[in-house]
């Protein structure tokens, strides 16, 4: 049998967060308490969102569609993660490996895509207020959403497809809690030369919208100082305030982890994985509400709903 078709046929093992089991053990009562945070805490911002009428705007449906993403970024890998645990494994299959992998890269592309959008919204919004409504049409917002999961999965594809063909005669030991492109390329016995590059120009793909937030928030400031209201300057940084702080986390992270060389990955890498993973999901919907009150009317608004029901 080929060594291309073995790889299909066995296991990789995931070797967790340290590799050491009393730590282990304490990510596993992290992430148990995480997960359920990040899902209920998302699905809420979804739904007080769509109850209320006030909040539909592009600003809200924008961060509902990012609250929705985050509930499938953190679905892809801590559940696995929690059950392999309890059962005292740490197998996972070649082809849950595979769709881990493009999942975790879909969704990530996706989510920094959305996060562009909202920075462009937030730039046309205070840089051209009397042409907002037209620039952010109904019709416009639902193109840039739909764009950012259509550019999302079409990164992912590439680097799965090629992953799908490597030979993996050695070693199987993952060096994370999941299946992440970095160490499945340092596994691989064959050539990935070809891997790397695209797995490079991946990362080019994911900056796009890093350059993109950029622009929007010189836009920003630029428009914002030349306001001679120190009222009108506080509403727009802490309209903006949000949104800055989300990216910086998200964005903090995974250049730690990707704009470096591929020789440099090891185990102790996957605590950062935990940040933008796990940890930024779970702070997202804190972040846009606590100091929102649109937002935070929305949720209350919604809790004496289903009180009173």
């Amino acid at each position: 049998m080929r060594e291309e078709n073995q790889s299909s046929t066995l296991d990789f093992i995931l070797l967790g967060i340290t590799g050491r089991q009393e730590q282990e053990d304490f990510f596993f009562i992290l992430f148990l308490f995480i997960y359920p945070i990040t899902l209920i805490g998302n699905m809420l911002i979804i739904l007080a969102i769509r109850s209320d009428i006030r909040l539909h705007n592009p600003m809200y449906f924008f961060l509902a569609n990012l609250s929705l993403v985050d509930i499938f970024f953190s679905s892809v890998t801590i559940p696995k993660m929690l059950v392999n645990h309890l059962l005292g494994s740490k197998a996972i299959s070649f082809g849950g490996c595979l769709t881990q992998m493009y999942f975790m890269i879909a969704l990530g592309n996706t989510d920094s895509y959305i996060l562009a959008a909202m920075a462009y919204d937030r730039a046309i919004a205070i840089s051209r207020p009397l042409h907002y409504t037209t620039i952010m049409s109904p019709r416009s917002c639902i193109l840039l959403v739909v764009g950012s999961w259509v550019v999302g999965n079409s990164n992912a594809l590439p680097h799965t497809l090629l992953t799908a063909h490597l030979s993996f005669c050695g070693n199987r030991e993952v060096a994370n809690f999941y299946c992440d492109i970095t160490p499945l390329l340092k596994l691989s016995c064959s050539d990935i030369s070809f891997n790397v590059k695209m797995m490079y120009l991946g990362v080019g793909v994911f900056s796009v919208p890093l350059l993109c937030i950029v622009i929007s928030y010189v836009r920003v400031f630029a428009t914002v100082l030349r306001v001679p209201s120190t009222k009108g300057i506080l509403k727009a940084f802490s309209t903006c305030g949000s949104h800055l702080t989300v990216v910086s986390l998200y964005y903090g992270t995974v250049m730690g982890m990707y704009f470096r060389p591929l020789t440099s990955y090891s185990l102790k890498d996957a605590v950062v994985t935990v940040m933008y993973m796990a940890v930024t999901p779970m702070l997202n919907p804190f972040i846009y509400s606590l100091r929102n009150q649109d937002m935070k009317a929305a949720l209350g608004k919604l809790f004496s709903k289903r009180t009173s029901s």
